[in-house]
């Protein structure tokens, strides 16, 4: 049977050309810039919202999490033809382990998305700092009456949902098959980023995103912010881990192909 698509070739594992190319570093400079702005719209709603005496005047828990998937429809429509609109080191490593990208571009991505965080939310607090700290400076920590095994859980599993999203919406045979997908991709990754924190906020305040979590860290840089901080490394890692599995080698069937093709293969 012939295919209507073709399968792009698995990224090299140090593809060290790509460092003598511009467009490494054009991609590298859209993560940060796409990060730092991703950070400072959504803490700053955050910040505002927590400082805000009525509740009812401010954006609350639906408003809060269409600013956070809005912003991300947002920069990834604006960067995905750039850099791949990754503005996630989870997403980053999901894709990675996917052969998506090499490992210098994830690592230099990693890099630019959490520096780029730290600006984001600098920024906030130079123009908030009358109540950036009374407010918790937009930090992730676990609520109260949930352990940290509980918020450990909560991540990971809203970044499987989240890296899941982001491989099945830029899956080429389904690009192939319906032309209208690559336009439409941003739209099920910034709803799955406002579901995800829909479910999640009342947990951990919804990390999902370790430059998000890394960022906010820094600057608040609160006792209490950095003794949680491993779980929103380790919970979206863990996620991005099970998503590229599940889509990979489940729903790809790459373990499949490649038993089937060893089988297949003449004896010498």
């Amino acid at each position: 049977m012939t295919k209507d698509y073709v399968e792009p070739p698995p990224a090299a594992l140090l593809d060290m050309d790509e460092l003598k190319k511009w467009s490494f570093y054009r991609a590298v400079i859209a993560e940060f810039v796409a990060t730092m702005l991703f950070l400072y719209v959504s803490v700053a709603t955050v910040i505002g919202t927590k400082a805000t005496p009525d509740p009812c005047k401010g954006a609350g828990l639906l408003g809060i999490s269409w600013v956070f998937g809005g912003m991300i429809f947002v920069l990834v429509y604006c960067t995905a033809g750039i850099s791949g609109g990754h503005i996630n080191p989870a997403v980053t490593f999901g894709l990675f382990l996917g052969r998506k990208v090499s490992l210098i571009r994830a690592l230099a991505y990693m890099v630019a998305q959490c520096l780029g965080a730290v600006v984001g939310v600098g920024l906030v607090k130079a123009l908030t700092k009358a109540f950036f700290d009374t407010v918790g400076g937009g930090a992730n920590t676990v609520q109260p009456g949930f352990s940290k095994g509980v918020g450990l859980v909560a991540e990971i599993l809203a970044t499987f949902f989240l890296v899941y999203t982001v491989f099945s919406a830029t899956d080429p045979k389904r690009n192939a098959r319906d032309s209208h997908v690559p336009v439409l991709a941003p739209l099920p990754i910034g709803f799955a980023v406002f579901v995800a924190h829909v479910a999640t906020i009342p947990i951990t305040g919804t990390g999902i995103n370790p430059a998000r979590s890394f960022g906010a860290a820094v600057i608040y840089n609160n006792k209490h912010a950095w003794d949680d901080h491993w779980i929103f490394w380790v919970g979206p890692m863990l996620g991005a881990i099970g998503a590229a599995i599940y889509h990979q080698l489940v729903l790809r069937a790459q373990a499949v192909k490649a038993l089937g093709s060893f089988q297949s293969a003449p004896n010498v």
